[in-house]
């Protein structure tokens, strides 16, 4: 448990590590310039999933002592084993970064970056609060 719990801490803390690109003087002739896949989303998104597999091994330890999913849209999945487990994994990475991709295709690229670090803010809460209730 400890060295789940200081992964957790490990991953915050490079997200609030990466630090913002250096504006340039040169701007770019096309408005959608800036890529999906930099740097700093890859490493964003990286964190994201190991989250979400973070997430699913204590949510099943959980229900494996009798807790319960407090997600009801999740519930019905996660009561299936590992198999369902992986389901709501899977659906919840790519609702999170469906919603991110629309941000970025629709060149809101603030609210994208903003819009990541909740999600990753929001996961790692839930990932310590499932940490602390295994304990």
């Amino acid at each position: 448990m400890k060295s789940g719990f200081l992964a957790i801490l490990l991953f915050i803390g490079v997200a609030e590590a990466q630090q913002e690109s250096a504006f340039t003087s040169h701007v770019s002739d096309a408005p959608g310039a800036q890529k999906f896949w930099n740097t700093e989303n890859k490493i964003d998104v990286s964190i994201f999933a190991a989250q979400l597999a973070a997430d699913a091994i204590t949510t099943q330890r959980g229900l494996s002592r009798g807790f319960r999913e407090v997600n009801p849209l999740l519930r019905p999945l996660v009561k299936r084993g590992v198999a369902g487990q992986t389901a709501a994994t899977v659906l919840s990475f790519g609702t999170g970064l469906g919603a991110v991709y629309f941000l970025h295709a629709t060149h809101h690229h603030r609210a994208e970056r903003i819009t990541l670090r909740l999600i990753l803010a929001g996961e790692g809460a839930l990932v310590g609060h499932n940490i602390v209730l295994l304990r």
